[in-house]
């Protein structure tokens, strides 16, 4: 089984690596008054990891409040 996993991740990174490869060109991002240039390949793996922070800590606080609803309503 844990060759699977290997080649899995092998996998992933060789299409991971073709990506940015393939998407070597420059674009600028607008967002109000500000702009940022970059690879387009960079923008997609930052906002990518952005989202996982985000996620990752939205999913905690949906957690922490049903665990803290769960103490709340049990008798002592």
């Amino acid at each position: 089984m844990r060759w699977a996993y290997i080649t899995v991740a092998a996998a992933l990174v060789a299409v991971t690596l073709i990506f940015a490869v393939q998407n070597l060109q420059s674009v600028t991002v607008s967002f109000l008054s500000f702009r940022i240039s970059a690879l387009l390949a960079f923008l997609i793996a930052v906002i990518y990891l952005l989202g996982m922070v985000t996620g990752g800590g939205a999913w905690a606080l949906i957690r922490w409040a049903v665990e803290g609803s769960k103490k709340a309503g049990s008798p002592r």
